[in-house]
């Protein structure tokens, strides 16, 4: 494996008119790993994806991908990557089969490779019961699996997938991470964008972005140890009514509805969960379940907003 950097991005800045989308963004990916952009919408991801696949020009900085700078060799960068966009290029009316059949041709993939392709990616797609339904039939988490599928056809040294699972059903997740983690595993370059905080445990290293800017870049582990103060889960019947009550008390910093539930961040040795339970059962909340927990990548996300982050 090669010591050079797989992308390398420089000071990657993009502005659509006076909207600064993309700020200065500076990071590496290693050959072989599997690194993610990671934020809500409005980020930057998909404007930085679209610059590293050569099909929007930056406005000033540089990416270089596979030794190409994207700024002077657009085309050339584009022989060995693929990139799936949010929504990637099927044709409805043909099938499976026809629409790989034709991505093949697009990447002049040799015929005498097409048929143990295909079949490899049949396999890991579990799309091979499928291959002569038309594309337009598919189910929502069949069509990302096939678009990844077409994307992978030509055997790319760097994948760039830019939120291969939006809108996907919880068990197509899980089958599309597994595609994607065996094509790191046979040393495939991956960059992929998620809003998914949860997914992002799954990476190797993220870059948390916001308003274009990179916040926090490291390890998902790394990211939320970084979280100063202690987490804990508050269970009660009437999380928002409770959550301004605590947002009020001493040594609370921050609190943040999850679902029917809140996650409290306090400052360190300050408060226990007796004495948030204490504090609660006070101020009216007697149902209160309290317990310390591990900060979640959100919960780190949430925290390098407020702060400004660390690059």
């Amino acid at each position: 494996m090669s010591a050079a950097p797989a992308v390398h991005v420089q000071q990657l800045t993009r502005r659509f008119g006076t909207r600064l989308a993309v700020d200065a963004l500076e990071f590496t990916v290693a050959p072989g790993e599997l690194f993610g952009l990671v934020g809500p919408d409005g980020a930057g991801k998909t404007t930085t994806l679209r610059m590293l696949a050569g099909v929007l020009r930056p406005t000033a900085g540089d990416a270089v991908v596979l030794g190409t700078s994207v700024v002077r060799s657009p085309e050339a960068v584009k022989q060995h990557i693929a990139y799936m966009s949010q929504r990637f290029g099927l044709y409805a009316d043909l099938t499976v089969r026809e629409n790989l059949e034709f991505y093949a041709d697009l990447y002049r993939v040799p015929r005498a490779e097409r048929a143990p392709r295909l079949q490899r990616l049949f396999e890991f797609s579990g799309l091979g019961p499928f291959q002569e339904r038309l594309a337009g039939q598919l189910s929502g988490g069949m069509k990302q699996k096939l678009g990844l599928s077409c994307a992978l056809v030509h055997h790319p040294r760097v994948l760039l997938l830019d939120e291969p699972t939006f809108g996907v059903d919880p068990v197509s997740r899980r089958q599309l991470w597994i595609i994607v983690h065996e094509m790191v595993a046979q040393g495939t370059t991956v960059v992929v964008s998620t809003s998914y905080m949860d997914e992002a445990e799954r990476l190797d290293r993220v870059a948390l972005l916001h308003e274009g800017r990179v916040l926090v870049l490291a390890p998902p582990a790394r990211v939320q140890a970084r979280l100063a103060g202690t987490v804990f889960a508050v269970r009660l019947a009437t999380p928002r009514a409770a959550q301004t009550v605590l947002q009020a008390h001493a040594g609370v910093r921050r609190v943040v509805v999850f679902g029917d539930s809140l996650h409290v961040t306090v400052e360190p040795t300050t408060l226990d969960a007796a004495g948030l339970q204490a504090a609660l059962g006070s101020a009216g909340f007697g149902d209160a379940t309290v317990r310390a927990i591990a900060p979640s990548m959100e919960d780190a996300f949430i925290e390098a907003i407020a702060t400004g982050g660390m690059a």
